[in-house]
């Protein structure tokens, strides 16, 4: 199934920060439908800092 712009839907082939964001709000969703639910909260967190240490690490001068 292809949606409007020919590609097939997903967008983990591109960028791991892009793929982490979208998971990020996903998660934090759960947490709006889910507000006292501690594991909601810690896959969201898992999330969080996985995108942070990406992130991070992005922004590192190479040497």
């Amino acid at each position: 199934m292809s949606d409007t712009n020919g590609t097939n839907g997903t967008t983990e082939a591109t960028d791991p920060a892009d793929t982490l964001k979208h998971a990020m709000i996903e998660q934090l969703m759960g947490i709006i439908g889910a507000p006292d639910d501690e594991d909601v909260a810690r896959a969201a967190d898992g999330v969080v800092r996985e995108l942070d240490a990406l992130l991070r690490a992005e922004s590192e001068p190479v040497a």
